[in-house]
C-alpha cells in the first residue's frame, strides 16, 4: 500500500500501544505520514521500505534495545534525525542517548504541544545557502551543517549543529543557559539545564580531537562563551 507521499513519514518503535496511538494521532493532526511499529523483528524492513524522515525510539518501554536500534541505524551511515522518548532527565540517560548516535530525546510526562514542537524544530528544512560562519580557525558550513577545523571536517547531530551555530552567532558574548535553551531547543524547557552541558561536553570532543586550543569556554554560574582562552 502506497504511502502519503507528500507528506513527512516520521516512524515511531514501540511496544506501549497506548503511546503509539496518541503520538499517531497527535502526528497526524499536525499534517505528518506517521508509522507505528511494535515489532522490533519487523522495524529493520519497515525503515528499509518507508525511508522516514524522522524517527522516535520509545526507551522507556525497550531500554538497551532502543540504543542498540540506534547504533545500528548510525552504523549502516543513516544521518536521519533520531528522538528517544525517556522516562527520567538523568545526565546518564542523555549520555547514553547521544553516544548511541540520538539527537535529542522526549521526557515523561506526555505533552502533545512540547514533542510536535521538538519534531518540528527537527523536520523544518534547512536554509538553502552557501553561508559559512568563522571564528578563529573554526568554520561552519550552514548548508552541509558541517564544521571544519584545521582542514579536519566532522559531522554534527541537528542540536550540536545549532547549538554551535547560535555560539558562534554571538562570538566573545556570554550567553545564558536560559538563552541557550530558548533559543537552541525552541521550547519551553521543564527541568535542570544540565542537558546543555552534555551537548557543550560533545562539540567540544568534536572540536579539539586533535588537541586543539578550547574555543567554547565555560563562564560559571551563568552560561557560556565562544573566545579563544
Amino acid at each position: 500500500m502506497s504511502r502519503m507521499n507528500e507528506l513527512p513519514c516520521v516512524l515511531v518503535v514501540t511496544t506501549d500501544s497506548r503511546f503509539g496511538q496518541q503520538i499517531e494521532q497527535d502526528l497526524m493532526a499536525a499534517g505528518y505520514d506517521p508509522v507505528v511499529s511494535e515489532s522490533l523483528n519487523r522495524v529493520a524492513q519497515q525503515f528499509t521500505a518507508l525511508k522516514p524522515a524522522l524517527v522516535v525510539i520509545d526507551h522507556i518501554q525497550l531500554g538497551e534495545a532502543a540504543l542498540h536500534l540506534c547504533r545500528q541505524w548510525r552504523r549502516q551511515g543513516q544521518t536521519l534525525p533520531i528522538l528517544f522518548f525517556m522516562a527520567m532527565e538523568r545526565v546518564e540517560d542523555r549520555v547514553a542517548c547521544l553516544e548511541a548516535g540520538g539527537d535529542d530525546y522526549l521526557v515523561q510526562p506526555y505533552r502533545s504541544d512540547r514533542i510536535l514542537s521538538q519534531i518540528q524544530f527537527y523536520l523544518q528544512p534547512p536554509q538553502e545557502n552557501e553561508e559559512q560562519l568563522r571564528f578563529g580557525d573554526l568554520v561552519l558550513d550552514l548548508t552541509t551543517r558541517r564544521a571544519i577545523r584545521n582542514h579536519r571536517e566532522f559531522d554534527l547531530t541537528m542540536k550540536e549543529f545549532e547549538l554551535l551555530k547560535y555560539l558562534m552567532l554571538h562570538p566573545r558574548d556570554v550567553v545564558t543557559r536560559e538563552q541557550i535553551l530558548e533559543n537552541v531547543w525552541g521550547y519551553d524547557f521543564v527541568g535542570e539545564s544540565n542537558v546543555i552541558e552534555v551537548y557543550i561536553r560533545y562539540l567540544r570532543l568534536k572540536i579539539e580531537d586533535e588537541g586543539e586550543k578550547r574555543l567554547i569556554q565555560t563562564v560559571r554560574g551563568v552560561g557560556y562563551v565562544l573566545r579563544e582562552a
